[in-house]
């Protein structure tokens, strides 16, 4: 009988076995073996935004490559538990396989919902019935991660405000809050307490992810275009001066905001 040929692992099996290897103690990468789940999170997070990133770019090349790269993240995280004795990678897998079957009744078990309030309204009785599984059951904002961006989490932990109707009722409420709370921060600027300012200015943002959320839009996502607006109209204020012989440093406010017009005008022409 013809014998079977030797086959390549597949790429997930390679990669476990990469990443066991650079873990050696013995015979791995310095490194990677001193790494632990507090020195490797602050990359988890930000290869999470970089996957952002490419999104929004619209560059699937590079969208493959910052997805490996957070897919690294997962097993790395993996790595550290399994030698741990803790979880593997394999259990996280089919931790999150049974949740979204458990959370897909309509998929996986026939159930049916007559509207899409319905199903998310099982979905979220679902949610709750996991963290009071969990023992989280203290307060309706305890699992909101800590560790989200400070806007990201100020929209979930008013969104999960708003399941018992702690709320705003509608966007011109909201936007009568933002006038008021930036009213307070007006009156704490000249005092120029830190901690005060530092308050006021934190009661602001907050109201903003507030308002954000009541209009449907995600505040992450605005402000990271709004960056970009602005890189790109820096740019052009520093190309227009480099026409001219000048640097930003020798130039002054009066020039460069008539740039920052000009690149505007520019946008809005093109």
């Amino acid at each position: 009988m013809p014998q079977d040929l030797p086959t390549e692992p597949r790429p997930i099996d390679r990669l476990l076995g990469i990443m066991a290897q650079l873990r050696d103690p013995a015979t791995g990468c310095p490194w990677d073996v001193q790494q632990t789940f507090a020195t490797i999170a602050p990359y988890t997070v930000e290869e999470a935004f970089e996957v952002a990133d490419a999104i929004e770019r619209g560059d699937l090349s590079d969208l493959k490559e910052e997805l490996g790269d957070l897919l690294l993240q997962v097993v790395f995280h993996g790595r550290i538990a399994e030698e741990m004795g803790a979880f593997s990678f394999e259990d996280v897998a089919a931790a999150i396989s049974d949740k979204l079957v458990r959370r897909h009744p309509h998929v996986f078990e026939g159930r049916r919902y007559d509207s899409i309030a319905e199903q998310h309204a099982a979905w979220e009785a679902g949610k709750a019935a996991e963290r009071a599984d969990k023992g989280r059951t203290a307060s309706l904002l305890d699992d909101v991660p800590a560790g989200l961006p400070a806007l990201t989490r100020a929209v979930k932990l008013s969104k999960r405000a708003a399941r018992v109707g702690f709320v705003w009722a509608t966007v011109q409420d909201v936007l009568a809050k933002l006038h008021e709370e930036v009213g307070e921060l007006e009156a704490e600027i000249e005092g120029a307490d830190p901690e005060r300012l530092r308050g006021e200015l934190g009661d602001v943002l907050f109201v903003v992810a507030n308002l954000a959320r009541a209009l449907d839009v995600d505040p992450e996502d605005a402000l990271r275009a709004t960056n970009a607006k602005f890189v790109r109209r820096f740019s052009f204020i520093e190309a227009a001066l480099a026409k001219r012989g000048k640097t930003p440093e020798q130039s002054d406010l009066a020039e460069m905001d008539g740039l920052w017009n000009d690149a505007k005008a520019a946008e809005k022409g093109a």
